[in-house]
């Protein structure tokens, strides 16, 4: 039976985040909390009297945006401790599921929540409590994928199959064969992250894989590369650099 504690800074989200837990018979004990500071004074508690102790977490069911200390910040704080309790992310945002799952979430649950998906979060933790890789995550941060939500599912896009990446404010818009996929990441922390992998920047713009390169252009001066089926304009700062690396990879 698992123990757990639900924050949200809204109540009506809060009592019906306790309702469907409470109905869970994988839950034995289920607590509540109006912000991140209260959940942490409960958490500390909970780590003080030890993984067997009477105030003992196994899970905290945690929002994201909230005032003050928001739940991507409990989380930091969290990886600190030695033996925390098991981290799902409850939220209505999507796009923070990349920072989720590098803090070792176990679950990334979209509001408005069903009974259903979180009953495979509460799954996912009690595996995990009765393992003996207790505190190792579903989802492990994996260099070879990335992940992103669509329609509430988290799915995983493989790195190999991007064919370029696309600036979009504090967003990047990742590029496949079959489609697209927005996740709120810098292009430029994508570009230093994915640099040994073969991506280069072509454009303040964009970032392109050096193997999905169809055709190097050249047309009165302008560079420009087919990429995937599209056509995208080299700037002139990046344009020898580009020719360099793909007349070293030919």
């Amino acid at each position: 039976m698992l123990r757990a504690l639900a924050v949200d800074d809204e109540r009506p989200s809060l009592e019906e985040l306790l309702y469907l837990l409470t109905a869970d018979p994988r839950i034995g004990a289920v607590e509540g909390a109006g912000d991140a500071t209260e959940a942490l004074r409960r958490i500390n508690r909970a780590l003080e009297s030890g993984p067997d102790g009477p105030d003992a977490l196994d899970v905290v069911f945690l929002d994201i945006q909230m005032p003050g200390l928001d739940g991507l910040d409990l989380a930091r704080l969290l990886t600190g401790f030695a033996h925390p309790p098991l981290v799902v992310f409850v939220t209505a945002h999507e796009d923070f599921a990349v920072q989720a799952f590098d803090l070792k979430a176990v679950d990334y649950v979209l509001k408005p929540v069903r009974k259903e998906r979180l009953a495979e979060a509460v799954r996912r933790a009690a595996a995990l409590r009765d393992t003996p890789a207790a505190r190792i995550p579903v989802h492990e941060p994996d260099p070879d994928q990335l992940p992103v939500e669509l329609g509430g599912v988290t799915r995983f896009v493989a790195v190999d199959d991007i064919t370029h990446v696309e600036a979009q404010g504090d967003y990047a818009r990742l590029h496949t064969g079959r489609g697209s996929h927005l996740v709120r990441i810098p292009l430029s922390t994508l570009e230093e992250r994915w640099r040994a992998r073969g991506f280069v920047r072509i454009h303040r713009r964009h970032l392109v894989a050096l193997r999905h390169i169809g055709e190097l252009r050249l047309d009165a001066g302008t560079v420009s590369v087919l990429v995937g089926g599209e056509e995208l304009q080299v700037s002139r700062r990046h344009a020898r650099e580009l020719r360099d690396l793909l007349m070293r990879r030919t």
